[in-house]
């Protein structure tokens, strides 16, 4: 089994000044998740090497377990600062894709064309993508077989409007992924603010938020197993 995990390489939060990048709970927890399975995990990213991590992930008051592991697990953090460059990659050789958010995505690989086709040569091949928070928004411009918007019709969730308002970057962020997928025709479904979501259609997955990351996991590995 082997999974690739996609990461931003984008790590400006706008025009604010601040650092963003990726969120570490969403790359360790999945990535454990995967690796405890006994998957092969291989990491990319727009750039490749080292992805920008978002630092407030980091914060003693979002660390977990899993991001605890992953700081002191040398080959994880070796195999981070080595990313391959995303346009080098296609999906054969894998099993299925997982895009882990942070704010990043929005600016990066929400608009990356090796991203947009990844996506869809690995659903054409009746592979899974799952993506969480903010990586659903990474399915802005991914079109189904008809060409019409991916998520169109099909049970999804992402970062909700009401957890960017409550980390005040409405007005920051490029769009909103709850109102986009739903601008596209998905088919939204959340459950209260930073609680544990993750919802299937098939062989797309979403989670809502940080919480959501390993459910999202245990949803891809579900998918994978049948």
């Amino acid at each position: 089994m082997k999974i690739l995990m996609v990461l931003t390489s984008h790590d400006q939060l706008g025009d604010t000044g601040a650092k963003t990048g990726f969120w570490l709970e969403e790359l360790a927890a999945p990535y454990y998740a995967f690796t405890d399975a006994g998957a092969e995990v291989t990491l990319a990213s727009p750039k490749g090497g080292q992805p920008p991590l978002d630092p407030k992930s980091n914060d003693p008051a979002f660390q977990t377990d899993t991001t605890r592991r992953f700081e002191a697990d040398a080959s994880a953090k070796d195999a981070l600062a080595h990313t391959r460059v995303l346009a080098d990659i296609g999906h054969e050789g894998f099993d299925a894709v997982f895009y882990p958010g942070g704010h990043g995505p929005l600016w990066d690989l929400a608009e990356d064309q090796h991203s947009i086709r990844l996506i869809e040569a690995t659903l054409a091949a009746g592979k899974p993508v799952a993506l969480v928070c903010h990586a659903p928004g990474v399915l802005r411009h991914v079109k189904a077989a008809d060409g019409g918007p991916l998520v169109k019709g099909k049970s999804v969730t992402g970062f909700t409007n009401t957890e960017e308002e409550a980390v005040g970057l409405t007005q920051v962020v490029p769009f909103l992924v709850e109102d986009m997928l739903k601008a596209n025709g998905g088919l939204y479904s959340k459950i209260g603010d930073w609680q544990p979501y993750a919802v299937r259609d098939g062989l797309l997955i979403t989670g809502q938020n940080p919480a959501s990351s390993e459910k999202t996991a245990e949803l891809l590995l579900a998918a994978l197993s049948h």
